[in-house]
C-alpha cells in the first residue's frame, strides 16, 4: 500500500514538471541567441548558451565565488607567472583527449576573431606568453603583476586546438565546429527560435538530470508566461516583473530570484566633436557635441527619478543605481550612492554648458534584452524632455541594436552589463577604459569616453597584488569615471527571477545565467 502511494507521487511529480521526467526540459528563453561562436560576441544570451557546450578553467557559483572547472588548481608562481593545473581525463565530445595546447590555442584565437563586436580580448590582452611544461600543466606570463587572471578566466570558454585554429564564426553557427567539453553536446541550432542540445555522458562533472534540452527564444515576456503556465515549457527566466506577484501565489509554479551583476547604464558619444543624433530644438544637427561636456552628462544624470523607474516600472524588481555594480561587490565605492532627481539642478548645469534652452537627442535602446528595456527608455526619455533635452526614443530588437552600437552609428543609448568576473574591473575595463587593443581595455565602450587618469588607475590597480589595496584603488577610479566625469549614467541594478513548474528547483544567479544543468527535481 505504502509502495502504490510512492508511486501515485512519484507519477503526480513527473506531471507537474511537465511530464518528461528526466528525459527533457523545455527552457523559454528572453532573448535571441546572436551566435554560437563562444569567443565572437560577449554578450550574455550567447555566453549563457555556450557554457552548455564549452567548459570553462575556472568556474563560479550562483555567487560568483571562484570554483575549480578545467583547472583543478592555480597558483601564482611569482608576481608575473600563474601556475595551472588541469583536470586529467576529461574527453572532448568528440572523444579525443583535454590537453593544455587546447587552452594555448583558444587564448591566442580570442583577440584575431574577425568583426567581433565585443571582443572577450579584454581578459586574455594581460597574458604576454604562456607555456606547457607538460599536457597537464599551463604557465602563463604577464607582464605586470596581474591578480585577478584567475577571476578573467572565468569569461574563456575553451575549444579544440584544430577548431581554434581553423574555425570561423559561421562555423559554429552551423554546428560544425560546436565540439566542447561541457555538460551538453550541441545537436541543433535555428536562429531566433530554439537550441536543442543532448547530455554529454562522458562529462567529468556531476552528471546532468535531464537527458535532452530544448532552449526555446521566446521573447514576448507574455507568451513566456502562458507559455509556462500551459506546460509548453518547464522553466523561464526574466519573468516579467508584472506577473511575479501573482505567479508566487500560482500552486503550479515555483519563483527564484537573485540580485544581479548587471547594471542598467546609459552611454553617451563623448568623444566626437559632432555627434550623428544631436540636434537643436529646431531639428538641426549641432556643429558642437554636448556630450562632450561633463556638466551635460551630470544633467542627465540628475534628470533621471531613479525610484520611479523602480517602483513603477520595474515594480520593485531593481534597485536604484549609482556606480557600476552594487557596494557588496569588491572594488565598489562607499562615496557613490544613487542621486535622487533634481529637474532645477539638471537645468542649471545644462545653462552653465551653454544650452539654456537644451537641446534635442535621440535615446537609442533595445527592446527585448533587458527587463522592461524599452519601457525604462521611455521613462528616461520623458525625463529627460522635462528637464529641456528633449528625447525621442527609437527602440529595435537586440541583435539590430548590438550590431549598430557595435558600428558606432548612436550618440546615446540605453545598454546593461553583468561583470562577468564577480568584481568592478571588469566593467572599469570593459566600459570606461579607453578603447585600444593594445591594452584590451575599452572593448564595449560605444561612447569612446576616454581620461587618462582613470585609465591609470584601472591599470595601476589591477597589478596591486594586496586584495584590499587593489580594491580600494578601483573605488577610486570609480569616484573619479562616476563621480567626477560621469562617463556613463548608472540607472538601476536588475532582480532576476525565474519560474519553474512545480517539483523544479533552480537556484537564482548573480550572473543572470539560465543553467538547464542546475536544473533539479526540488527536494
Amino acid at each position: 500500500m505504502k509502495l502504490g502511494r510512492y508511486v501515485l507521487a512519484l507519477a503526480a511529480a513527473l506531471l507537474a514538471v511537465g511530464g518528461a521526467g528526466a528525459q527533457e526540459l523545455v527552457v523559454g528563453l528572453s532573448t535571441p541567441v546572436t551566435a554560437l561562436d563562444p569567443h565572437f560576441h560577449n554578450l550574455s544570451p550567447n555566453n549563457n548558451v555556450a557554457d552548455h557546450v564549452f567548459d570553462k578553467l575556472v568556474h563560479k557559483d550562483a555567487k560568483e565565488q571562484l570554483r575549480p572547472g578545467l583547472a583543478e588548481s592555480w597558483k601564482a608562481l611569482d608576481d608575473t607567472t600563474w601556475e595551472l593545473k588541469l583536470r586529467k581525463g576529461v574527453k572532448w565530445h568528440d572523444g579525443t583527449e583535454f590537453t593544455a595546447d587546447d587552452v594555448i590555442a583558444t587564448i591566442k584565437r580570442i583577440p584575431n576573431v574577425p568583426n567581433s563586436p565585443a571582443s572577450f580580448a579584454t581578459y586574455t590582452r594581460p597574458i604576454t606568453d604562456i607555456a606547457a611544461p607538460d599536457k597537464l600543466t599551463l604557465r602563463l606570463k604577464t607582464a605586470r603583476p596581474h591578480p585577478l587572471l584567475p577571476n578573467d578566466l572565468v569569461a574563456i570558454r575553451i575549444v579544440p586546438k584544430h577548431i581554434a585554429e581553423t574555425a570561423k564564426t559561421e562555423d559554429f553557427n552551423s554546428g560544425k565546429a560546436m565540439i566542447g567539453t561541457g555538460p551538453y553536446k550541441f545537436k541543433e541550432y535555428v536562429a531566433g527560435d530554439r537550441v536543442v542540445l543532448e547530455r554529454n555522458e562522458g562529462y567529468w562533472g556531476p552528471k546532468p538530470y535531464w537527458k535532452t534540452v530544448r532552449l526555446r527564444m521566446i521573447t514576448n515576456a507574455p507568451a513566456r508566461v502562458a507559455a509556462l503556465l500551459a506546460g509548453d515549457v518547464q522553466m523561464i527566466e526574466a519573468v516579467p516583473t508584472a506577473d511575479i506577484a501573482r505567479l508566487q501565489k500560482e500552486p503550479r509554479v515555483t519563483v527564484s530570484s537573485a540580485v544581479s551583476n548587471r547594471l542598467i547604464y546609459l552611454h553617451m558619444d563623448s568623444d566626437r566633436d559632432k555627434s550623428p543624433y544631436v540636434f537643436d530644438k529646431s531639428g538641426k544637427p549641432l556643429e558642437k557635441n554636448p556630450l562632450k561636456d561633463v556638466r551635460v552628462r551630470k544633467a542627465i544624470s540628475l534628470a533621471i527619478d531613479r525610484d520611479a523607474i523602480v517602483s513603477r516600472i520595474m515594480e520593485g524588481q531593481a534597485q536604484p543605481a549609482g556606480q557600476l555594480l552594487p557596494d557588496f561587490f569588491p572594488g565598489t565605492s562607499k562615496k557613490l550612492v544613487a542621486p535622487k532627481v533634481n529637474q532645477d539642478a539638471a537645468k542649471k548645469l545644462l545653462a552653465e554648458a551653454g544650452y539654456p534652452n537644451g537641446f534635442s537627442i535621440t535615446l537609442h535602446s533595445p527592446n527585448n534584452r533587458y527587463i522592461n528595456d524599452e519601457k525604462v527608455a521611455q521613462a528616461i526619455a520623458q525625463f529627460l524632455t522635462r528637464a529641456g533635452i528633449d528625447t525621442k526614443l527609437e527602440a529595435m530588437p537586440s541583435n539590430v541594436f548590438f550590431s549598430r552600437a557595435g558600428k558606432l552609428e548612436f550618440s546615446f543609448f540605453l545598454a546593461g552589463w553583468g561583470a562577468e568576473t564577480g568584481e568592478t574591473s571588469s566593467p572599469l575595463r570593459a566600459l570606461i577604459g579607453t578603447f585600444s587593443p593594445a591594452t584590451g581595455m575599452g572593448q564595449a565602450n560605444r561612447g569612446r569616453f576616454s581620461d587618462d587618469g582613470v585609465d591609470a588607475l584601472i591599470l595601476t590597480a589591477m597589478t596591486n597584488i594586496d586584495d584590499t589595496k587593489r580594491n580600494l584603488m578601483l573605488a577610486a577610479a570609480c569616484d573619479k569615471a562616476i563621480g567626477e566625469l560621469q562617463a556613463i549614467v548608472p540607472v538601476h541594478y536588475e532582480v532576476s527571477s525565474w519560474a519553474l513548474r512545480k517539483g523544479l528547483a533552480y537556484t537564482g544567479r548573480a550572473d543572470q545565467y539560465t543553467y538547464a544543468f542546475e536544473v533539479r527535481p526540488a527536494k
